[in-house]
Formats: C-alpha cells, sequence, structure tokens
C-alpha cells in the first residue's frame, strides 16, 4: 500500500516539470502563430514570467521524486525465487511507475540543471 501511495505521489510531483518539457517540445514543431506551438509557447512564457516555478516546478518537485524513488527502489527487496515473483506479478505496477518517474526526475533535473548552468 506504501508503494502504491509514493507512486501516486510521484506522477502528481512530476506533472508539472513533464508538462513543461512537453510544451518546449511542442513550442518548436511549427511556427508559433499555429497551435499546438502557439498555446505551448504561452505555457513556457507562464512559466517564464514566476520565478518561484523555476525553483519549485523545475527543481524541487523532480528532486523531491527523484530522492523518495531512489530511497523507495533502494529499500525493496527483490524476490528470491520465481515463485514469489510469480505471485507478486500483480503488485509490480508501484514499482514500475516509481522506477519511470525517478528515471524522469533524473533526466529532467539534468536537463534543467545543464540549461541553468550554459546561462
Amino acid at each position: 500500500m506504501r508503494a502504491r501511495m509514493i507512486a501516486v505521489l510521484q506522477v502528481v510531483l512530476i506533472f508539472p516539470s513533464a508538462l513543461f518539457m512537453a510544451a518546449i517540445v511542442l513550442r518548436n514543431l511549427g511556427p508559433l502563430q499555429y497551435e499546438p506551438a502557439h498555446s505551448a509557447q504561452q505555457l513556457v512564457m507562464w512559466y517564464a514570467a514566476r520565478m518561484w516555478t523555476l525553483w519549485v516546478l523545475l527543481l524541487a518537485l523532480p528532486f523531491t521524486v527523484l530522492v523518495s524513488g531512489c530511497a523507495l527502489l533502494h529499500s525493496r527487496e527483490l524476490p528470491s525465487s520465481t515463485q514469489q515473483s510469480l505471485a507478486r506479478a500483480g503488485s509490480r505496477w508501484p514499482g514500475r511507475f516509481v522506477s519511470v518517474t525517478t528515471v524522469a526526475a533524473g533526466g529532467i533535473l539534468g536537463i534543467v540543471v545543464l540549461h541553468m548552468l550554459a546561462h
């Protein structure tokens, strides 16, 4: 139950950063006067106009997801036999969500930090 709560919480925490990264990609797909590039540009400008969004939504939340994901994945014990792994097949989705969100958070933090160092 604890892993499920952490998995759901991580998805919620990583969503604003993932939305921003998706908007960055979408705004470069076409001219800014046409959709979806126009809406993506408006979202990027909303983030840029508020300094707290850069620190909280692009650094603090992904860092929280990265740390909590690493802690949870490190604390989980791997099943010792094939029978145990087959019995736990239905409860694997929280671990997979935690793994994906942890890797995504690391990628987002890497991109943001590299961008900050370049400017």
